[in-house]
């Protein structure tokens, strides 16, 4: 799978669910293995353990320093602290947090906007240490709408 924004996360753009530069905006690294997008990136829709299995994820952080010019997303880079274990993580998921924090079963509220599979850097396997995220500094910055 390439890069891609979630269906249900570009629809809520639209419906003024999400507000980039004003809510918060967390990024998790995933271990695709245990997360099964496929084809589902226009039918996932919450981050919640229902969609994403924790099993999946290797720590989240939020953005800081969000931009929104023309419809791209921009935000400074971004360090996941001493990842333990040694996992190979191949995406990143990037959502809303709507004050589920992403780890109920149903949770409805946590929307999902974007899946990010190539990168520098990526995959990348953990080993304890820190994982930066540097964003593409080109056009169209983490995405554009």
């Amino acid at each position: 799978m390439a890069n891609a924004l979630y269906g249900k996360g570009r629809a809520a753009f639209l419906d003024k669910l999400i507000d980039w530069t004003n809510d918060t905006i967390n990024v998790t690294l995933i271990d695709a293995a245990n997360y099964a997008l496929g084809g589902n990136i226009n039918v996932h829709q919450y981050m919640n353990t229902n969609t994403v299995p924790l099993n999946a994820r290797g720590g989240t952080e939020t953005l800081g320093t969000k931009t929104s010019t023309l419809g791209v997303a921009g935000a400074a880079n971004v360090t996941f602290a001493a990842v333990a274990g040694t996992v190979t993580y191949e995406a990143l998921i990037i959502w809303m947090d709507g004050g589920g924090g992403g780890v109920t079963a149903a949770g409805t509220t946590d929307l999902l906007i974007a899946y990010i599979d190539s990168g520098t850097g990526f995959p990348v396997t953990s080993n304890g240490g820190d994982i930066t995220v540097t964003w593409d500094t080109g056009a169209n910055l983490i995405f554009k709408l």
